[in-house]
């Protein structure tokens, strides 16, 4: 069986098909967006997570706890078809004291497939998924 090869389009579908899964904190949508052996890095807090059903879970679960909402939005995507995706968004993270964290974030996306196989993060302030 081949894996699909997603245009422009789906690139951009499958991106913010992600991070509507992370805006909704459901765990097991935004892991599935993953392949099992993805690896998630913070370039700018040099920090690797690997692997989806240990670490990249673990850092989800941590980032679902820490905040009352997520939101990803006001994106610029850069398409390398068929496999890589840049993408430039706005984050607004919630605290359950009501304070809101505006953050403006870069992600850097691999693909096998239809699938995130690498993830890099480059964020403003903070690391939110520490």
């Amino acid at each position: 069986m081949t894996s699909p090869v997603l245009t422009r389009q789906g690139l951009c579908a499958l991106v913010e098909r992600y991070f509507d899964a992370v805006d909704r904190m459901d765990l097991q949508a935004t892991l599935a967006c993953f392949t099992t052996d993805a690896q998630v890095t913070i370039a700018t807090f040099d920090t690797v997570y690997k692997g989806r059903d240990d670490a990249v879970r673990g850092m989800y679960e941590r980032l679902f706890a820490r905040y009352a909402s997520v939101w990803h939005g006001d994106f610029d995507h850069v398409v390398d078809e068929p496999a890589r995706i840049a993408s430039r968004f706005t984050v607004r993270n919630r605290s359950a004291d009501g304070a809101i964290t505006v953050k403006h974030n870069c992600n850097f996306f691999h693909l096998r497939g239809d699938l995130i196989v690498e993830m890099g993060v480059y964020m403003s302030g903070d690391n939110s998924l520490r």
